[in-house]
C-alpha cells in the first residue's frame, strides 16, 4: 500500500478505487433522492418526467405523513432527553471516579448495541404490555432510550477522556470544589460532546423501527412504521419524497455535528494556552 502510494500510478489508482467504493455505497441514496422528483404514480429510476406533485402530497389535507412525522419528532425529543441524562451520568461514573468493576459495567451499558434490536423490542413488548401501556409515547420514548443512551454513553465517555484534566486540576488546586469545577470547566467544554450525543440520540430515536413496531397501536403509527406500512399494504410514491427529506436531515444532523465538535475543540485551546501562559508566568512554579 505504501508502495502504490509512492508513485502517480498508485496514487491515481487508489483515487479511482476509493472514488468507485463512494459511489457504490452512495448509489442507493441518489436512486431514492431522484426517485422522489418522479412524476409517475409508480416509482421508478430514472423518471421518466420530473415533478414535485409527491413532496406536495406530503402535507396535503388529509394526508398521514404529518402526523406520524410530529409524533416521531415528540417521542425523540423525549429520548434524548432521557438518553442525555443517561449518558452523562453513566459517562461521568465511567471516567471520573473509582467504579468497581468498570470494564463490566461499561459493557452492560453498551448491551444494547450488540443485542439484535428485534430482541429488544420483544422484551419490551413483554415489559409493557401487562402495563398497558402499548401505543402509549411514553413506552415509545422509554423503549428507544434504551437503545440510544449506549450511543450517547459511548460519545459522552470519548468527550469527558479528550477533556484534558489539567484543567481540572487547575481549578481544584484554586479551591474549586466538584460541582464548580463540573458546572464551569467539565460541562462546558463537554458541550460540543453533549450536543453531538443528543443529535445521534434523536436521529436513533427517530429512525428507530423494531421497537416503535411492537409498541406503537393504530393511533400512535411513528414514521418509520407508517413508512412500512405504506410499502407493505399500499402503493404511495410518497414514501420516497419522505426518504428524500429523511437523508436531507441525517446530512444537515452531521454537519452541524462536525460544527460543533470543532469549535469545541478550539475552546479547550484555548484554555489549555491560558492556563500554560498563567503556570510559565507565576514566579516560582512550573507549568502543568
Amino acid at each position: 500500500m505504501i508502495g502504490l502510494r509512492s508513485t502517480l500510478t498508485g496514487r491515481i489508482a487508489l483515487t479511482a478505487a476509493a472514488t468507485v467504493i463512494l459511489l457504490f455505497l452512495a448509489l442507493p441514496i441518489v436512486v431514492i433522492v431522484v426517485t422522489s422528483f418522479s412524476k409517475s404514480a409508480f416509482a421508478s429510476f430514472p423518471p421518466d418526467s420530473w415533478s414535485l406533485g409527491w413532496y406536495q402530497a406530503l402535507f396535503a389535507d388529509g394526508s398521514k405523513w404529518p402526523g406520524a412525522l410530529s409524533l416521531s419528532a415528540f417521542i425523540a425529543s423525549i429520548s434524548t432527553v432521557f438518553s442525555l441524562i443517561i449518558g452523562v451520568t453513566a459517562a461521568t461514573a465511567l471516567t471520573r471516579s473509582e467504579l468497581p468493576l468498570r470494564s463490566a459495567v461499561y459493557a452492560l451499558v453498551l448491551g444494547p448495541l450488540v443485542i439484535p434490536h428485534i430482541v429488544t423490542a420483544l422484551g419490551l413488548f413483554l415489559l409493557f404490555e401487562p402495563a398497558s401501556m402499548l401505543g402509549s409515547p411514553l413506552a415509545i420514548a422509554l423503549g428507544h432510550t434504551v437503545m440510544a443512551s449506549p450511543i450517547a454513553v459511548l460519545i459522552l465517555v470519548a468527550t469527558l477522556r479528550g477533556i484534558d484534566e489539567r484543567l481540572e486540576d487547575a481549578a481544584a488546586s484554586m479551591g474549586a470544589g466538584r460541582m464548580t469545577i463540573a458546572r464551569r470547566i467539565t460541562f462546558p467544554l463537554a458541550a460540543p460532546g453533549m450536543v453531538a450525543a443528543a443529535i445521534f440520540s434523536f436521529i436513533t430515536s427517530f429512525d428507530d423501527f423494531y421497537v416503535s413496531q411492537f409498541l406503537s397501536s393504530v393511533g400512535t403509527l411513528t414514521l418509520p412504521v407508517q413508512i412500512y406500512n405504506s410499502l407493505m399494504f399500499d402503493i404511495d410514491p410518497s414514501v420516497t419524497a419522505v426518504s428524500a427529506l429523511l437523508i436531507a436531515f441525517a446530512i444537515l444532523a452531521l454537519v452541524l455535528v462536525g460544527l460543533v465538535r470543532w469549535l469545541g475543540s478550539g475552546r479547550q485551546n484555548a484554555l489549555l494556552s491560558v492556563e500554560t501562559a498563567t503556570a510559565l508566568g507565576a514566579p516560582g512554579k512550573e507549568a502543568l
